[in-house]
């Protein structure tokens, strides 16, 4: 017999349902709770609110468990190209070695973006933040791609919108990066894979040869392998929320992009660098901010320690801290603020505070880490986070459109003013 939960309420006994998913997680039903009883729930922040049922990522925060459709995370980071994991979540399975070669070839075959958005890129002051510029290309999409706005599209059509966000994000992305920096832009090169082509458009300059580090190809992969998606986050709920609309999967991604600027979600890794140059313009002594953390009564807090979900390790820490200590041998950076990172690191993995609170280092630290080791701005810190938070958005909202799921539409408690009168501008 299925579990129910009895809810008594002004003398009335009401039983909702209990749902379980794959892996033992347990909800209760709501969904008639209103029409039964007149009640809505109140979860600010709906920390504790299922708003869908998904196949795409599962996540256990006290356990330290992130998996894509099934697949552990550390192995998908250590064994599988980004493009391959960008087929696994959208599409449900890894792609056979033909299904992938012509997945990979049409990516590559629309890489290129119009000529005209050369003359958008010109409209935009050159220090324009790269994920304002980022998010108004994606939205600019729909006007280039008019027939991506027909709810009705068929599947094939719906396919061809995600083959050109895949290959042209990564353009838009080292466009938004050249502008800001006044260099000429760089087209794609076909001959490379997805990552390395990414690096020559981020890179290259006519007047010098640009090679792409192996070292470092490999390192990036791994992020955007990381980032890819991360079950029902702030981002990723806002592109199923405005997917459910039916709006278009270009319009509904941009939201997502505008969703991760913001710094409580996918600025946290600017912020680690940010904190770690403070600490070195106020001379560097780390034990002095260490102590600061320590200090209930301080408003200091180390950035990139800790995570609100996992309650344990993050698992994608400890594969991003290994990729860090790489690129940083195989690239010889000599940065003082790389210096403090190591020093507050070796604290937070040792002092009995830190370890009693699992206050470990996580994935925003050692990706804020790599990011100025490969000499990427901090301000392109959460564009490379779109970046590979791309094909994540895109199985959310393809999950939702494939699901039928209604438009979204939250509940809320009113505490304003009760009904009054109008009052004439002359007597108020």
């Amino acid at each position: 017999m299925a579990e129910k939960v009895e809810i008594k309420y002004e003398g009335q006994s009401f039983e909702l349902p209990i749902i379980e998913g794959s892996e033992n997680e347990k909800a209760i039903d709501i969904a008639k709770l209103r029409a039964e009883t007149g009640l809505v729930t109140l979860d600010f922040g709906y920390k504790n609110t299922g708003s869908t049922i998904s196949k795409i990522t599962y996540l256990d925060g006290e356990n330290g468990i992130l998996r894509y459709r099934g697949y552990n995370i550390d192995e998908l980071a250590e064994k599988a190209s980004f493009l391959e994991i960008a087929f696994l979540l959208i599409y449900g399975y890894l792609p056979k070695e033909g299904e992938f070669n012509e997945w990979a070839n049409e990516i590559k075959h629309h890489t290129l973006i119009h000529e005209d958005f050369r003359k958008i890129f010109e409209g935009f002051p050159s220090n324009a933040h790269p994920m304002g510029v980022l998010s108004s290309m994606v939205t600019s999409l729909t006007a280039f791609y008019p027939e991506s706005l027909d709810p009705n599209r068929s599947m094939d059509e719906v396919k061809m919108s995600i083959i050109r966000l895949i290959a042209k994000l990564p353009t838009m992305a080292a466009w938004s990066y050249k502008n800001e920096k006044g260099h000429p832009l760089t087209y794609p090169n076909n001959k490379l894979d997805y990552v390395d082509n990414f690096l020559h458009m981020m890179f290259a300059l006519p007047t010098d040869d640009y090679k792409v580090d192996p070292v470092v190809s490999k390192a990036l992969n791994k992020l955007l392998i990381l980032h890819a998606d991360h079950e029902q986050n702030c981002s990723a709920s806002t592109v199923r929320l405005v997917g459910s609309s039916h709006a278009s999967l270009y319009v509904s991604i941009s939201a997502g992009i505008n969703a991760l600027w913001g710094p409580l979600h996918g600025g946290a890794n600017q912020a680690v660098i940010e904190m770690l140059e403070a600490i070195k313009a106020d001379g560097g002594d780390t034990e002095k901010f260490i102590a600061k953390a320590k200090d209930k009564e301080d408003p200091f807090r180390l950035m990139g320690f800790g995570h609100r979900v996992y309650k344990n390790f993050d698992p994608r820490a400890r594969i991003l801290k290994s990729a860090a200590d790489d690129v940083l041998k195989a690239m010889g950076v000599n940065d003082p603020v790389l210096e403090i990172a190591k020093k507050l690191e070796q604290h937070a993995l040792e002092d009995e505070y830190f370890v009693k609170r699992k206050l470990y280092p996580n994935v925003d630290f050692y990706s804020g880490i790599i990011y100025r080791a490969l000499g990427i701005p901090t301000e392109m810190f959460t564009v490379m986070f779109a970046l590979g938070r791309l094909p994540g958005w895109i199985a959310q909202w393809l999950e939702n459109r494939q699901n039928n799921e209604p438009i979204g539409r939250p509940r809320q408690i009113y505490t304003g003013e009760k009904s009054r009168d109008y009052v004439p501008m002359e007597k108020r």
